[in-house]
């Protein structure tokens, strides 16, 4: 593994611990030397974790949309920032750049971003580990919502697993690079129900 992609938000979030739990992680993620990789943003808890990295001496690759790099949200001192033309390209080349992906607090950016590669990995498109941050619980909703999914019979325990938690960044590292992915194929119910 040499590299996380951290999918967060643009804001800094209502409590100062969210701030400081990306700074965290940022350094964390040197320490283990691994690169970061983002949504190449200079605002709120984006810029936070890449400030973070680069104080640490660590790389933080940043990709960015056209739209945003215009409305002057682009993050200048960055180890390297790639400009796209739009959402589409800059998810696929975070996507292809990363080893892993963690979402830490953010809104539906951040959420749709966690969701694509959630998705991604149960239908065996990749084999890489997805991950939250859970700073002072600010995923428990989604992580109740997820296990009810599974009580009511639209996803099975297996790709609820795939799922990696952690509330301490240095704890959620070691899950990473520890992580195993199911050997089960999502469609063999299916397959075996016809």
């Amino acid at each position: 593994m040499k590299s996380v992609c951290v999918y967060c938000g643009s804001a800094l979030g209502a409590k100062p611990l969210y701030a400081e739990a990306a700074r965290g992680f940022g350094r964390a993620l040197v320490e283990a030397g691994l690169a970061l990789v983002y949504g190449g943003g200079k605002v709120g808890l984006m810029g936070t974790i890449a400030d973070a990295v680069m104080q640490a001496g660590g790389r933080a690759i940043g990709v960015i949309p056209e739209l945003l790099v215009n409305k002057e949200v682009g993050h200048n001192g960055l180890t390297e920032l790639h400009v796209v033309p739009d959402m589409h390209h800059r998810k696929k080349m975070m996507a292809d750049l990363s080893d892993a992906f963690v979402a830490m607090p953010g809104g539906v950016g951040t959420f749709e971003e966690l969701f694509e590669v959630y998705t991604w990995a149960q239908l065996g498109y990749h084999q890489k580990p997805v991950a939250l941050l859970n700073i002072d619980g600010y995923y428990d909703p989604l992580i109740s919502m997820l296990a009810h999914t599974v009580e009511e019979g639209f996803m099975r325990q297996t790709y609820l697993d795939i799922l990696q938690i952690e509330s301490n960044p240095a704890a959620l590292i070691a899950r990473l690079k520890a992580y195993q992915p199911p050997a089960n194929d999502k469609w063999a119910d299916n397959r075996q129900a016809v």
